[in-house]
C-alpha cells in the first residue's frame, strides 16, 4: 500500500503543479514586470514597456490549444484588432511552458498566428514568468491597462465564453470604449473561463 502512495507522489505533484492558482493583479496595479524582453513569432525580443501607449495596453494570455480560446477565436481576434485600432498596445501572451515542446511550442506559435491573422504581438512567456506576475490562472483571461500602465480591467472577453452567439456584453470591449472616453470602467472584473495555464 505504501509502495503505491508513493508512487504516486510524482503525478499527484505534476497535477497540482498543472493546476496551480495564483492570486491575481489587483486593480490599480501598474503594469508587472514591464523591462522584461519576450520572444515575440516575429523573432522580435519585446517588452509589455515597448509594446504599450499612452491610450493603454491590452495583455491577452491564451495559447494555440485550449478549447475555449478555440471557441473564442474570432472573438479575440475582434477584440485584438478593435484594440490596436484604437490606439492601445496589444500583447497576446502564450505561458503553457509545460506544453512548449508540444502543441504550444515556439514553431506551432507562429503557425498559429499567421493562420489567425494575427497584427499583433504574439510572445512566448518563458518559464510562465509573466503569468505568475500577473496571477494569471486561464486561458483565454484579460487585463486592461489604461493610459498611465494601471489596471483597469481584468477578467474575460464577453459573458458568455461558450456560445457567442449568446453574447449579450462584451465586457472587454465595453471597458476599452470607457477607457479611450476617459471614463471610470463600469465593470472592472469577470469571471475568466477557460484552461488552466500549464505552468512547469
Amino acid at each position: 500500500m505504501k509502495k503505491i502512495f508513493y508512487a504516486a507522489l510524482p503525478a499527484i505533484a505534476i497535477a497540482a503543479a498543472f493546476s496551480l492558482n495564483v492570486d491575481p493583479l489587483p486593480l490599480g496595479a501598474p503594469i508587472p514586470k514591464p523591462d522584461l524582453k519576450m520572444k515575440d513569432v516575429s523573432g522580435k525580443e519585446i517588452s509589455l514597456q515597448e509594446v504599450s501607449t499612452s491610450k493603454g495596453l491590452l495583455v491577452m494570455f491564451s495559447c494555440n490549444t485550449c478549447p475555449y480560446v478555440i471557441k473564442n477565436q474570432s472573438r479575440t481576434y475582434e477584440v485584438c484588432k478593435y484594440a490596436l485600432g484604437s490606439g492601445l498596445g496589444v500583447a497576446v501572451l502564450n505561458s503553457n511552458e509545460a506544453q512548449r515542446t508540444e502543441a504550444d511550442s515556439y514553431e506551432d506559435m507562429k503557425a498559429y498566428a499567421k493562420e489567425q491573422g494575427y497584427g499583433w504581438y504574439y510572445m512566448v512567456d518563458q518559464n510562465s514568468t509573466l503569468a505568475d506576475a500577473f496571477g494569471a490562472n486561464r486561458t483565454p483571461e484579460c487585463f486592461l491597462f489604461d493610459g498611465s500602465g494601471k489596471l483597469v480591467y481584468h477578467g474575460a472577453i464577453d459573458d458568455n465564453p461558450n456560445d457567442a452567439g449568446a453574447v449579450s456584453r462584451k465586457h472587454l470591449r465595453v471597458a476599452i470604449d470607457e477607457v479611450l472616453g476617459g471614463k471610470e470602467v463600469t465593470l472592472k472584473q469577470s469571471r475568466s473561463v477557460g484552461c488552466g495555464i500549464k505552468r512547469l
